[in-house]
């Protein structure tokens, strides 16, 4: 598996537009209170968590100098990988000919989740240690062909970016929030007023986080403060562990780097927008729109919202 020494500059797009996006991209952000109208009584839909766990079953593995890629559940919607050895490491994740996705990898030699958030298809993984500046060398790697169950399970699963456990606080909160609501639909707006009244904006954070910053979810509770980065991972937890399918989005809406969260609901399918950070405040658009022609003119043609990477 392993190749001859390859020193390659590598550009991380993604670490780049996720610092931008999610730090100084919304350091003008500040803390809204907004109103919250909760659904209707009598509401039936069961609010239990539901925490998919991903495992390292070690029934197809690929195993390097220092690495291990375990490919057991990629019909589940992501590859798990840890490094024992040292040093700065980087991984790319890359579906076919697309824009790779690059992670930070840490060297603890504990496993990563990484969703395979691109469909189905032929992906490509590689891991590059530092050697000095921003030149990086290969160390290991490992290709494979994904056919998923279906197409929601990469965004229905804890992940790297998106990191909790049945443990977690946020997972019991979410039962919280969600009692009583009438659908999913309510469920998204619960825990999106919850987070955005609740979590104060942390300025002294976003001028100091690292490329290399990941969420803390129980942090983001328990001090009730964070960076975009942290809103958007938090709710997106909660939504996944209540069996609402949950795209963490960065690209450009408008001229501007932004993210966003897209939920799906069997009623609406994908709701791309849903939830976005404006340059200013996190936006709720109404979902009600998504039954009528209101979000599809919105969002239309692409040209207020295009994608670039999601988590």
């Amino acid at each position: 598996m392993k190749r001859g020494l390859d020193i390659v500059r590598l550009t991380f797009v993604a670490v780049l537009v996720l610092a931008i996006a999610l730090t100084a991209g919304c350091a003008e952000g500040n803390k809204t209170k907004v109103t919250e109208t909760n659904g209707g009584e009598g509401a039936s839909r069961d609010s239990r968590p539901v925490v998919l766990v991903p495992r390292a079953d070690g029934t197809l593995i690929f195993e390097g100098t220092s690495s291990l890629i375990d490919a057991s559940h990629l019909e589940d919607g992501y590859v798990m990988v840890k490094y024992t050895g040292d040093g700065r490491i980087k991984m790319q994740l890359t579906h076919d000919d697309q824009e790779p996705y690059t992670y930070d990898l840490p060297t603890s030699g504990v496993f990563q989740t990484f969703p395979l958030t691109s469909g189905n298809g032929h992906y490509t993984l590689n891991i590059y240690r530092n050697i000095s500046g921003d030149k990086y060398a290969f160390v290991d790697g490992a290709s494979f062909d994904v056919i998923l169950k279906n197409e929601f399970t990469p965004f229905l699963h804890p992940s790297q970016y998106v990191d909790y456990t049945e443990e977690t606080a946020a997972v019991a909160h979410s039962e919280i929030l969600a009692q009583g609501a009438s659908d999913d639909l309510d469920v998204v707006k619960r825990i999106y007023y919850y987070v955005v009244n609740n979590i104060v904006y942390d300025m002294d954070k976003a001028k100091n986080v690292p490329s290399s910053y990941l969420p803390d979810l129980d942090d983001t509770l328990h001090t009730k403060r964070g960076i975009c980065f942290d809103y958007a991972a938090l709710m997106t937890a909660m939504l996944r562990v209540q069996r609402i399918p949950t795209r963490l989005v960065i690209g450009y809406a408008g001229k501007d780097y932004h993210a966003w969260i897209s939920v799906y609901t069997p009623e609406t399918g994908w709701i791309d927008g849903i939830i976005h950070f404006d340059g200013k405040n996190w936006v709720l658009m109404d979902p009600t729109f998504a039954a009528g022609r209101g979000l599809a003119d919105y969002i239309g043609d692409g040209s207020n919202y295009n994608a670039l990477f999601y988590y």
